[in-house]
Parts: C-alpha cells; sequence; structure tokens
C-alpha cells in the first residue's frame, strides 16, 4: 500500500487544451478518493495519467514517496479495474484472475493460493471453471476485482466500473466495492460520473470542472458546504434548488459589495409542508405559498414540483451551469422532498416552509458562496410568492 501524490499535473493534448489542469491532490495510504464530474471533466485522464497510460505533461505524480512520471505502468505495482472489466473470454474464471500472476510466473501453488483466497473474498469460488459468457454483469465485475485483489497491489484504480450495470445490481456492487477496500485496507482511486456512487463510497470526493480541481472534502462536507455553484448543482439527489435570487423574493439579501447579482440555493429535503411542522419550530423559519403543478408520492417520500418565473438574463448563468452538468434547463422549478403525509396535491395552493439557516448564497458572476449572507427581511406569508 501507499500513498499517491498529484502535484500541478497537467494534461495538455497537440491542440493545446488542458484535459486536467493544475491538479493537485494528496491520497492517504490506505484512503478510499473518488473522482467525480460530468462527461469531459478530466476525472478519467487523471486516473490514466496515476496508472501510466497517459503522458504527464507537467507536473509530478508520486507514489508511495517515489516519482512515477517516467515509469512503465507494469512498474508502477498498480491494479486497474475498467469500466468493460477486460476479461479473457475463452479463459475461464480461474484463469482471468490468474492472469497477472502467470505473467509474473508464479508457481503454481502460488498461483492458486491467491486465486482461491480472492475468490473466497468475492463468492466466486463456485465459479471458477466457468467462462465469463457464462456469468451475470455484477459477476464479471468481481472477476475484474479478483483480478485486482490477487496483485496484491500498492492501490486500486477504478474508471467507473459499475456503469454498464442495472440500477439494482450498481446499488450491490457499492456495498460490495466499499466493503472490501475496508477489509483490504488498499489505496483506492475511483472514477465516476455518478455523484451518488461518489458520495456513498468515497472518504473523501474530488470534484473536477473542465479539467480543474473544484473541491476536495468528504462527502457531507461537499453536500453542507460546496464552494460553488457549480459544486452545488452536481451533488444532491435531488440536485439543490438554485433560483436568481431577485426572482425569489421569499428572503432579500446584501451582497458584500452591493451591486453583483445573486444566486440562492436550497435543498429539495430543506422545504417542508408548513401544516407539518412542529409550532415550536415554525416561528424561527419562513413561510411562503406556492401554486403546485405537481406531485410524486413514492411511499417513502414525496415530491412537489412549483415552477418559477424569472427574467431571462437572470436565467443565464443556471443554463450554463445546467449544460455543463449535461441537463436542460428550459424553465426553473422548486422542488421540494416533503413529507409522505402531507395532503399536498396537484394545482394546490400550498405553504411550504423553511429554515433561513438552511439557504446557500452564491455570486451569480463568478459562481462563488458566500458564506455569510445577510438576510434583509422577507416577504409576508400571505403573499403568493411565485407569481401566480
Amino acid at each position: 500500500m501507499a500513498a499517491i501524490t498529484v502535484e500541478h499535473v497537467e494534461k495538455r493534448y497537440d491542440d493545446g487544451y488542458p484535459a486536467v489542469n493544475d491538479v493537485s491532490l494528496e491520497i492517504g495510504d490506505g484512503e478510499f478518493v473518488i473522482l467525480v464530474g460530468p462527461s469531459g471533466c478530466g476525472k478519467s485522464t487523471l486516473l490514466r495519467m496515476i496508472v501510466g497510460l497517459e503522458d504527464v505533461t507537467s507536473g509530478e505524480i508520486r507514489i508511495g514517496g517515489k516519482r512515477v512520471n517516467e515509469m512503465a505502468p507494469r512498474d508502477r505495482n498498480l491494479a486497474m479495474v475498467f469500466q468493460n472489466y477486460a476479461l479473457y473470454p475463452h479463459l475461464t474464471v480461474f484463469e482471468n484472475i490468474a492472469f497477472p500472476l502467470r505473467l509474473r510466473k508464479l508457481t503454481a501453488g502460488e498461483v492458486r493460493r491467491r486465486v482461491e483466497e480472492a475468490a473466497g473474498v468475492l463468492e466466486l469460488t463456485e465459479h471458477l471453471e466457468r467462462k465469463p459468457g457464462q456469468l451475470s454483469g455484477g459477476q464479471r465485475q468481481r472477476v475484474a476485482m479478483g483480478r485486482a485483489i490477487v496483485r496484491e497491489a500498492d492501490a486500486f484504480l477504478f474508471d467507473e466500473p459499475l456503469s454498464n450495470l442495472d440500477a439494482q445490481l450498481r446499488g450491490q456492487m457499492r456495498t460490495e466495492i466499499a466493503r472490501l477496500q475496508q477489509r483490504l485496507g488498499v489505496t483506492t482511486v475511483y472514477v465516476t460520473h455518478d455523484q451518488v456512487e461518489a458520495m456513498t463510497l468515497g472518504d473523501r470526493v474530488a470534484v473536477l470542472r473542465k479539467g480543474v480541481l473544484q473541491q476536495v472534502d468528504t462527502p457531507r462536507a461537499l453536500y453542507e458546504r460546496p464552494v460553488n455553484l457549480f459544486v452545488a448543482g452536481f451533488i444532491g439527489s435531488p440536485s439543490m434548488n438554485l433560483l436568481p435570487a431577485a426572482a425569489f423574493p421569499v428572503v432579500s439579501l446584501d451582497h458584500p459589495d452591493g451591486s453583483r447579482d445573486l444566486v440562492v440555493g436550497i435543498r429539495p429535503e430543506h422545504l417542508a409542508d408548513e401544516a407539518l411542522v412542529d409550532p415550536s419550530e415554525r416561528g424561527r423559519g419562513i413561510t411562503f405559498e406556492v401554486q403546485v403543478e405537481a406531485v410524486e408520492w413514492l411511499g417513502a417520500e414525496q415530491f412537489v414540483y412549483v415552477p418559477w418565473e424569472a427574467p431571462g438574463d437572470l436565467v443565464e448563468p443556471l443554463q450554463r451551469l445546467a449544460a455543463e452538468l449535461d441537463r436542460e434547463l428550459t424553465s426553473l422549478w422548486l422542488v421540494a422532498r416533503i413529507d409522505p403525509k402531507s395532503d399536498i396535491h396537484r394545482g394546490d395552493k400550498a405553504r411550504l416552509w423553511f429554515d433561513p439557516a438552511n439557504l446557500h448564497v452564491f455570486d451569480a458572476g463568478t459562481g462563488e458562496r458566500l458564506t455569510a449572507p445577510r438576510l434583509r427581511g422577507y416577504v409576508p406569508e400571505h403573499q403568493d410568492t411565485a407569481g401566480h
């Protein structure tokens, strides 16, 4: 096992485009770090530079304190698990797992010991004589993980390993990968575009945007204290409600320089049906009236959708953000994740409540989060702030 250090690393292609732009990252010995971001953000390129499949344009990568920029992939003692499993269809599960050991010319007894031990950990013992075509997607991914385990590598590197699986299998495999990493204690770098995977797997998460590292922190810190609009919009499911402050008159805000446009953010779960808020809590929050467009009742939770109107020039920063996040923003919506006991229905005028301590405020121009916004009051509770 070994720590991985990425120091001011860049990857520029022949046209000058910086796929990875001045990224510095410390990954501790035994730590599980997630690289996350939308398509094209540079996360897979960074992983491939660590393993040696991409050259480093500038900067330095160290593994266990040793510079590896010029080292071939086979000399870095890293094990990589790919999205497409990369299994040999004509070989049995045993031989697929044993393949890197055969290349190293280990004794037959040592090969069998390591393969059987890995198969036991991954619950593959009864499948060792099968071919990959006879396995499910989840089992094939476990075979690929077994091949990584037997190498006894200094670190595991995963490149979107679950993206080919259906939703149920992805959930199951997330649990297995987390359990395996905790059991082995191996330094792990895991690339995904799925923020749910990022939030549930990693000790820390590194969010990338257009090759630039935006924030590195624990999943909870990313969720509660995103440093900018991009991280706020990417982390969380459903994503944070982001609205131009001028079109959200529930609160009035001061910008530090008094002139910039602001964006306010509030997570769906921080909005509640006022009728179900404890009276002792209600007074310290803000209540406002909305026109409900749609309701989704899912048993354990309920979603309320409210359309929100805003001038086009105020919406433009959010449209640019949506494009970066591979989403389409044709209109503004306020989404509330409320108690399933709520009696709010489609077409109702409803009263939603939130604690202003849960409000996030961002500079619309720079995207920077303002850590201490000043509230100057809010619209009276009886006013219909959605404009309907």
